[in-house]
């Protein structure tokens, strides 16, 4: 059973930086579109950024300020936040979906990410 371990969060002051990471135990990460969700109180969850290694997106709201990358050799994934605002303050949450069949999907347990002065 595959397990995503989210590390990373925590509290910030706005402007400041943080780097979320994702451990994968069992995934091969060139097979996985990788991504990073976050879910605010009383929203839904939504993409944050993901990629297939080929191609990275990122949703507006975010783009100039966080980074993903992959270190294959780690299965780890980063979401490296600059610029944080109070409107980041979410639980993230790393998401693996398989790029080939059968479809399997795995979550992270999620981190707390909170941007306040």
């Amino acid at each position: 059973q595959e397990r995503l371990v989210e590390s990373g969060g925590g509290l910030v002051q706005p402007g400041g930086s943080l780097r979320l990471s994702c451990a994968a135990s069992e995934v091969i990460l060139s097979f996985y579109r990788m991504g990073w969700y976050r879910q605010a109180p009383g929203k839904q969850r939504e993409l944050v950024a993901d990629t297939t290694g080929t191609t990275t997106n990122y949703a507006d709201p975010v783009k100039g300020r966080f980074t993903l990358s992959r270190d294959m050799a780690k299965k780890t994934v980063y979401l490296q936040m600059n610029s944080l605002k109070a409107e980041d303050t979410a639980v993230y949450y790393c998401n693996a979906v398989s790029l080939i069949p059968p479809r399997r999907e795995y979550w992270g347990q999620g981190t707390q990410v909170t941007v306040s002065s």
